[in-house]
């Protein structure tokens, strides 16, 4: 089995006795293991797996985890880094696979999918579950700078067909468009171990790419 798939198989607690289980694991073990993904791959879902851990365990918990839980496992499943409708399409995929499993809204997976699609304007109030994800999903943000780094090469490489001076472009104005939010963490669990440091990280890469 690939690294994807051992991953992947991590999940099947979350899965058995569901409609379609083995090939719901097969098929985003194969969306994961995707050439192009080179930050966006198996990863960033195991990054994810340990965030919801903590929250669980050592953090405030989960109301309904086990939407969390599939919320994760299915928001990256189609990236295409050219395409600006994949946390649209991930969504109806999971609505799509889904469909039929007892004791889950799947139009609440669906919708904290949908909201990755731009972090800082999803309104969480209330809804600590979906502050938590959202924040789980930046938490790369506020990495140690060497992990931080590994990331911001990873999303470069996954837009390689883009021209340089139009990747530091757009780059640019995410970065900046960050750093002016008041907060980049919608929970202060997450605020108060990332807000810091990922501000730093923001400002560095900013630095680095004014010079390129």
């Amino acid at each position: 089995m690939s690294a994807a798939g051992d991953a992947i198989e991590a999940w099947r607690p979350l899965t058995t006795g569901a409609p379609g289980e083995r090939a719901i694991l097969d098929e985003l073990a194969g969306r994961y293991a995707e050439a192009h993904r080179r930050y966006h791959g198996v990863g960033h879902i195991g990054a994810l797996a340990r965030a919801f851990a903590w929250v669980a365990e050592a953090g405030p918990g989960w109301l309904e985890p086990r939407e969390v839980q599939l919320a994760i496992l299915f928001h990256d499943a189609i990236y295409e880094p050219l395409r600006a409708d994949n946390e649209a399409r991930s969504a109806q995929l999971a609505r799509a696979r889904l469909s039929g499993w007892s004791g889950v809204d799947v139009e609440r997976v669906a919708a904290m999918i949908e909201a990755t699609a731009a972090h800082g304007l999803a309104d969480t109030e209330g809804d600590p579950d979906l502050a938590h994800f959202l924040d789980a999903d930046t938490a790369i943000l506020g990495a140690p700078p060497s992990v931080y780094d590994r990331y911001a090469e990873g999303v470069r490489q996954e837009f390689a067909a883009v021209p340089e001076s139009l990747y530091v472009a757009g780059r640019r104005r995410f970065l900046s468009a960050q750093l002016e939010r008041e907060r980049l963490y919608h929970s202060a669990s997450f605020g108060d171990r990332h807000e810091h440091a990922a501000r730093a990280n923001l400002r560095r890469e900013l630095a680095s790419l004014g010079q390129a």
